[in-house]
């Protein structure tokens, strides 16, 4: 397993290192963020900024206009909450080329508690006209989706997993904004998971393969645009769907998946996620295990939801 902020860092260098148009710009959290290592390599590239995300949102706009390709860094409840309104106006509005990175994400945030744990990020960023929101699985899908975001022009907010997370993808994989992939395959009920919640996913559908109940899961990384082909055909092949994320249970990929079944297939849905409360210092298994965002949790999910599919088809 690697970090998967490293796997951030270490792809940005690489990109540097391709472009020389990539710039990058830290509000004092380079270390945490891995941007570093960019800013080891090419220090006349990196622009430490320090405490004042709003201003590095309007250097990153102007470096935008002068054909430069910016990368900002910072923890993602500065890079969303903080600096929304330069955000939308400086970057979404004239439809800029700027890559927002959003680290320790979620409840997830090394055990830096409530003030410091993105629980509304999605929600904030998907909002946003021209804005592309991107929440990678796994070190793989990092490394590839840093790459993919440059050759897309115009802003995108990619959320970075701070620790080490169980790897899914091989090099082989190919990321694409806007597609899903599915990861497992099954027939009674599907799950619709993002970023570090797509391992969780493949480990409750492991268990409940166990009880004979055949769930599929799609790694569904890629939040705005959502592939809705995908949500509706898993939707009408199971008619059972749960959704699972490291974010605020109103707003983020459950609340995508939902839009998208009302419109085109309305579905029995559940949602696993933070359910609308703040968080706390804690390990990442406890975390996970209090909010009832587990495994565990994830396969109870499911057996309620099929439960209520079982009980509709009998009347």
């Amino acid at each position: 397993m690697t970090a998967v902020r490293d796997a951030f860092g270490q792809a940005l260098l690489d990109l540097g290192r391709e472009n020389k148009d990539v710039v990058v710009l830290d509000a004092d959290l380079a270390s945490s963020t891995r941007a570093s290592f960019f800013a080891n390599e090419y220090p006349d590239r990196f622009f430490q900024m320090g405490i004042a995300e709003q201003n590095m949102m309007g250097v990153a706009a102007g470096l935008a206009l002068m054909g430069k390709t910016p990368y900002v860094t910072t923890f993602a409840v500065f890079a969303t909450k903080r600096v929304c309104d330069q955000v939308t106006i400086s970057v979404a509005y004239p439809n800029l080329n700027v890559k927002i990175i959003g680290a320790y994400t979620g409840l997830l945030s090394g055990c830096t508690g409530a003030t410091h744990q993105a629980i509304e990020d999605i929600a904030i960023m998907r909002a946003i006209p021209n804005m592309v929101v991107v929440d990678p699985a796994d070190a793989e899908e990092m490394r590839q989706a840093v790459k993919a975001i440059t050759r897309h022009h115009g802003p995108v907010y990619l959320r970075e997993t701070r620790d080490e997370w169980p790897d899914i993808f091989r090099n082989d994989y190919k990321f694409e904004i806007g597609k899903s992939t599915v990861v497992r395959e099954g027939s009674d009920a599907v799950i619709i998971a993002c970023g570090v919640m797509t391992s969780e996913s493949l480990k409750a559908a492991g268990m409940l393969a166990k009880e004979r109940i055949s769930v599929r899961v799609i790694n569904m990384s890629t939040i705005k645009p959502i592939d809705k082909k995908a949500i509706v055909e898993s939707a009408n092949k199971t008619g059972a769907v749960v959704t699972a994320e490291n974010h605020n249970i109103y707003g983020g990929l459950g609340s995508a998946v939902a839009e998208v079944l009302g419109e085109e297939a309305p579905t029995l849905m559940a949602k696993v996620g933070i359910r609308d409360v703040f968080g706390e210092s804690g390990s990442n298994t406890e975390l996970l295990k209090k909010y009832g965002m587990s495994a565990e949790h994830i396969a109870q999910a499911v057996k309620k939801v099929l439960a209520k599919k079982k009980a509709l088809t009998k009347n």
